[in-house]
């Protein structure tokens, strides 16, 4: 069951009537700016835009800008089908009088890509969560306060697991082409970086003479792989 809230300027309740036959808890409030201040935590959010499309479309641009997590669907007019674009920032659109079949099967998709969106961006692995989209990362749950050099690196790491990269390899994907500093600010890095992960360190292996990797924690053996070097 979903968290639905209602954005409507409409005096009625029956502005989609297919949610009265679903099981979601369903809430409604003004199509307001001033509404969305003490809005109720929600799932999705479906937008009333039967009526005025101009304020609907703003409303929508203002959702964006204030950066909301959930879906936005609206609902349209046969009509007002023709006036919708991307630019308008929704996730989808559903007509007036739509279905229950129709409207659950829209929220379901609807929340499950932005879960899949979610988790697409994060980077899961051997203890470690590496969230992209908040440029944050986590051991055991534990957040890690780490630099923004310290975070692309070990980002850069984790998403290429097992692989050795050199010192100047390194140096180029992530402080780029144009940095005149020398190999040794990747050595810098590598070692605050060890000591923020903790009994992690053992995650930014060394391989002598070559440079550096990031290894898999060995799940059936429960242990890092032996380093080749230290």
């Amino acid at each position: 069951m979903a968290q639905l809230l209602i954005l409507t300027s409409a005096g009625d309740n029956d502005v989609l009537p297919a949610l009265g036959l679903l099981s979601h808890k369903t809430r409604q409030i003004p199509a307001e700016p001033a509404s969305l201040i003490n809005a109720p935590t929600c799932d999705l959010i479906f937008i009333d835009a039967r009526y005025d499309l101009a304020s609907s479309k703003s409303l929508c641009k203002i959702l964006n800008t204030t950066g909301v997590t959930v879906p936005l669907i609206l609902i349209l007019t046969e009509g007002g089908l023709t006036a919708v674009s991307a630019d308008w920032g929704v996730d989808d659109v559903i007509l007036e009088g739509a279905g229950p079949a129709e409207a659950d099967a829209r929220i379901r998709l609807a929340i499950g890509r932005q879960a899949q969106d979610k988790s697409s961006s994060k980077i899961q692995a051997s203890g470690v969560v590496i969230d992209e989209a908040s440029y944050s990362a986590k051991v055991h749950g534990k957040p890690l306060d780490l630099t923004f050099k310290e975070f692309e690196l070990l980002r850069f790491l984790a998403t290429h697991p097992s692989r050795v990269f050199t010192r100047e390899q390194l140096l180029s994907e992530v402080w780029g082409y144009d940095y005149f500093g020398g190999t040794r600010t990747v050595d810098v890095h590598v070692r605050r970086l060890r000591a923020k992960l903790g009994d992690l360190e053992s995650l930014i292996g060394t391989v002598r003479n070559v440079g550096y990797r990031f290894n898999v924690y060995d799940d059936e053996n429960e242990r890092f792989p032996a380093p080749l070097a230290n």
